[in-house]
């Protein structure tokens, strides 16, 4: 037996709780790891709150990511003893997740920890920080640089928005936050944020086209924001897409598009190769350290996630919060 949290709905509604599993209970999987850690996502909130139909099958252990050791493996990729990191593939959603003391799982959606990294400071980035990554190399494909003028970073507070501005500052990038929670400036000063900008400048209904500022954009947010943010980049820039915390609609014109000529790229951390999941994952080892994520992320325990999960949707969550399970 083990501990994990299972989300359930029957005929006495939709309910997530603290319980004692079965390993017979794992779904299928030639892979079966001793979870270290796992992490709160918004997608994680959502599911547990039962506030959007991120769940397909029920039962479910949410959590979308994690990272232990294996334990047993049917498979050649990976022996017993091996520290494996997993984000996304449905995890959470369609296959039992992080949450829980055990996870048995395809062997091809795994990828070894970077040598340099710990459990926990791996979820610490969690897909959280993954998908920050994939923001940045996006910008990169499409020829953003240091030298073409400042990424603005919206969603700032949150774990994607938190990473993205740490991983651009150390590389050389000018970063603009924006925020709903500007009281926080200093903590986003500290990640390498140049300047803090309050979201309300952003989030409501603008002009199709706006000054050019922007020569890459990384958005957490979508709706309005996302809109403002197209609207408002350089000729040329690109703006990385990978969240809709303000909501999925995109109230847009073309205009940034074919007047500017501005490339709107969308981010899926979820079903990204593994090649790219690699390169990823060995970029943030070498850009993160152990001080960035002394000021990004928190610790709590396995009972403490139901109550987090609100707190996160509400956005009183500051960074990244991980969850320890061994």
């Amino acid at each position: 037996m083990f501990n994990g949290l299972l989300i359930e709905k029957d005929d006495q509604g939709y309910r997530a709780s603290l319980q004692q599993l079965d390993k017979a209970q794992l779904p299928e999987g030639d892979v079966t790891v001793k979870v270290q850690y796992s992490s709160i996502n918004y997608k994680d909130g959502l599911a547990i709150t039962g506030k959007s139909p991120v769940v397909r099958q029920f039962p479910m252990v949410p959590g979308i990511d994690f990272v232990g050791v294996v334990e047993h493996s049917e498979s050649d990729k990976w022996q017993v003893g091996d520290k494996v990191l997993l984000n996304g593939f449905g995890v959470g959603e369609t296959h039992w997740g992080g949450l829980a003391q055990y996870a048995k799982v395809k062997s091809d959606w795994l990828i070894a920890l970077p040598e340099s990294m710990d459990g926990f400071s791996a979820m610490a980035v969690g897909t959280a920080g993954y998908t920050a990554m994939l923001c940045v190399m996006a910008l990169e494909s499409n020829g953003v640089t240091p030298a073409k003028g400042p990424i603005l970073v919206t969603g700032a507070n949150g774990g994607v928005g938190s990473f993205a501005i740490a991983m651009l500052a150390k590389l050389g990038f000018d970063v603009v936050a924006s925020t709903g929670r500007v009281d926080q400036a200093a903590y986003l000063s500290e990640l390498g944020a140049s300047e803090v900008i309050d979201r309300n400048t952003l989030s409501e209904p603008g002009r199709p086209l706006a000054k050019e500022r922007w020569a890459g954009v990384v958005d957490s947010v979508g709706s309005h924001t996302l809109a403002n943010a197209c609207a408002s980049t350089q000729y040329g820039g690109t703006v990385a897409a990978c969240g809709l915390a303000q909501g999925f609609d995109l109230p847009a014109t073309v205009m940034p598009f074919i007047l500017r000529g501005v490339n709107l790229a969308g981010v899926d951390s979820v079903m990204r190769p593994i090649a790219d999941r690699e390169i990823a994952w060995n970029r943030i080892a070498d850009l993160i350290d152990a001080e960035l994520i002394s000021k990004i992320a928190t610790e709590i325990s396995l009972d403490k996630v139901i109550e987090t999960a609100d707190a996160l949707l509400s956005g009183t969550v500051q960074g990244r919060v991980v969850v320890k399970l061994d």
